[in-house]
């Protein structure tokens, strides 16, 4: 091979890993799908299959000022339940599933749900519909930020569906929600070899920032801090990073694919953001959402927490 030749192949080679490592996802939309994701350009945003149904999840009143056309609203408030003294508990698959039907939602449904912080709401649609074995559910990437960046039009109309029955799978919940009475007993377990990962902000890890909704700042004990922003172009598109660095962001935990990783927040949102990345974008295989999170960590005195902090 002449000097020439191999000086040829070596700039091939580099541009062939520049390209790999700024690709963002696979291209093609069904290896996106795979990955639970929708691109801005996707044809599904623009079907006319009555089942592809477009969710809104932000508040009335955000919905109200501008959503994407055809879609219609749930928020937070819709799944969770309010009889606890601490916000953000999942409500049961039956009181889901009478909450999708009144929206005309049913088991045929594909879902596509958006919000306009990152998706880091929508994460938590998504993941409580997996949680109760509901698979067509998929996250906009870079949502209504993203939407409007590229052109993407809005409508003030309210979208309307006829009542309907949802019908959840027979079968037991899928494996991706830890209680807190086995986070306890994992951290009190010497044995246990499971990555505690705490995905709110530096401040509120430390305890230098006591959220609306927990009774006192701090974190758990033996946790972790990698706020689950990083994982997205925050403030900009709020479209998830390229996986190459998603990798080496999370790469911090120092986990194997196969290792356990339970992940928490505040109440659950923000962590069901990075369980999503973890599961769907980088293929960890045994990550769980602790759905109480801080809050009602925070609530029970008894158990093991830690704090940098004296003052909020």
């Amino acid at each position: 091979m002449t000097l020439r030749n191999s000086f040829l192949l070596s700039i091939l080679a580099i541009v062939l890993i520049s390209c790999k490592e700024n690709s963002k996802f696979p291209s093609k939309e069904g290896d996106l799908l795979s990955s639970h994701l929708v691109s801005y350009d996707s044809p599904l945003l623009r079907s006319d299959d009555p089942a592809v149904l477009i969710i809104d999840f932000r508040d009335q009143e955000a919905y109200e000022q501008g959503h994407i056309p055809g879609a219609i609203n749930l928020y937070r408030d819709d799944i969770q339940d309010t009889t606890l003294p601490y916000k953000g508990m999942r409500i049961s698959r039956s009181m889901v599933a009478e909450r999708l039907g009144k929206e005309g939602i049913t088991e045929r449904s594909t879902l596509i749900i958006y919000d306009d912080k990152g998706c880091s709401d929508a994460s938590r649609f998504w993941w409580l519909m997996q949680l109760y074995n509901f698979d067509k559910v998929y996250l906009l990437d870079g949502g209504l930020n993203y939407w409007k960046k590229m052109g993407g039009t809005l409508s003030t109309e309210k979208t309307e569906m006829n009542q309907d029955i949802f019908r959840f799978a027979d079968g037991p919940d899928k494996p991706l929600l830890v209680k807190k009475e086995e986070l306890l007993k994992s951290i009190l377990s010497d044995e246990s070899k499971a990555f505690l990962l705490d995905a709110r902000s530096k401040e509120e890890y430390e305890g230098r920032k006591l959220k609306e909704g927990a009774k006192k700042a701090g974190r758990i004990s033996k946790s972790i801090n990698i706020d689950w922003a990083e994982a997205v172009d925050y403030g900009n598109t709020y479209t998830f990073k390229p996986v190459f660095e998603l990798e080496k962001i999370y790469g911090r935990i120092g986990a194997s694919r196969e290792d356990t990783i339970i992940v928490y927040c505040h109440t659950g949102v923000r962590s069901s953001h990075t369980t999503f990345v973890l599961t769907k974008l980088l293929d960890y295989k045994n990550v769980f959402n602790y759905d109480g999170s801080w809050a009602e960590w925070s609530y029970d005195d008894n158990l093991p927490f830690e704090t940098d902090s004296i003052t909020f």
